[in-house]
């Protein structure tokens, strides 16, 4: 069976993103690739401008070293390794920050959160525009739009998120260029019968993709029979929201203050869940390869080939 595709992992195992080290998410791929995950998207966490420069060199130079080794396999033309060896292609990064809105921080340093503008942008992307695949931003915050509209200038997907925006606020994001929103009910405000903010306009939208965490906690399962009985099928995402300590039949991840943290399973067990409350098999497969790919732009030419 084809690999499932996850945009949203902070981390598995002893290894997340908050690294210098190319080696730490090299394994992170080998780790999801075990597990059936053809391809990944590593998610920066927010943090200080250079930090999260500096995590991204780290996933760059683990690309380049997955990419030279199949160049070395004569792939015309060289792509990442469709879950070949036990390893998942990373795909590019995920920044989740530092644009976000501090009330809705979740589990994220709400200090690290910056203003929306566009010479901070600029700080944060500069060099990296080829591998930045997805950006989550609160729209509602001042500038955002602004910031929103530049990002799309530079082919790099916008999802809302760590956001406190109203419906009205939604809409003007995606006026602006927003594509998606990240893992949905979480870290938003909540859905309210006289607003129904974020979490509403992503479920009514019929553009707008959403990320999904099927681990049974960060969503409940009826909310889950909701989602898909609801959301235009070929815009829901399924994600893992993964982070370190995740591992094979683990449970959510929390911190000392009962804060949680993330997942602690892959999509591959997600897809267990999904299956478990009936979701049918067509939808959970569309929204665990087809709908990510087609977010960013992969080729499903290439999937046929076994290569990403």
């Amino acid at each position: 069976m084809v690999g499932f595709i996850d945009l949203h992992t902070h981390g598995i195992g002893r290894y997340d993103t908050k690294t210098t080290k190319p080696d730490h998410i090299l394994k992170m791929a080998e780790l999801h690739g075990n597990d059936g995950i053809a391809g990944i998207l590593p998610t920066i966490y927010s943090g200080p401008i250079d930090t999260m420069r500096d995590n991204m060199e780290a996933v760059r130079k683990a690309m380049e070293t997955q990419q030279s080794a199949v160049s070395s396999q004569n792939t015309n033309p060289p792509l990442p390794p469709f879950s070949k060896g036990g390893h998942g292609g990373i795909l590019g990064v995920h920044l989740e920050g530092p644009f976000l809105n501090p009330i809705r921080c979740g589990a994220l340093d709400k200090d690290s959160f910056i203003k929306p503008t566009i010479s901070s942008l600029k700080k944060l992307i500069d060099g990296y525009e080829d591998i930045i695949k997805i950006i989550t931003i609160a729209p509602e915050l001042p500038g955002a739009l602004k910031v929103i509209e530049k990002c799309v200038e530079h082919r790099i997907r916008v999802n809302m998120g760590h956001s406190d925006a109203t419906y009205k606020q939604g809409v003007d994001g995606k006026k602006a260029g927003a594509t998606g929103i990240t893992h949905i009910f979480n870290a938003m405000k909540p859905f309210h019968h006289r607003e129904p903010g974020l979490a509403g306009f992503g479920l009514l939208d019929e553009d707008i993709y959403i990320e999904i965490i099927a681990d049974g906690v960060h969503l409940h399962p009826k909310t889950l029979e909701l989602i898909f009985s609801i959301k235009r099928l070929d815009r829901i995402i399924l994600i893992s929201d993964s982070v370190k300590g995740a591992k094979k039949g683990g449970c959510p991840i929390y911190n000392k203050k009962g804060i949680l943290l993330g997942s602690g399973i892959t999509i591959a067990e997600s897809v267990k869940i999904l299956r478990k409350i009936g979701i049918p098999e067509a939808e959970i497969m569309e929204a665990g390869i087809d709908s990510p790919m087609r977010y960013i732009g992969l080729n499903q030419k290439n999937r046929e080939k076994g290569s990403l």
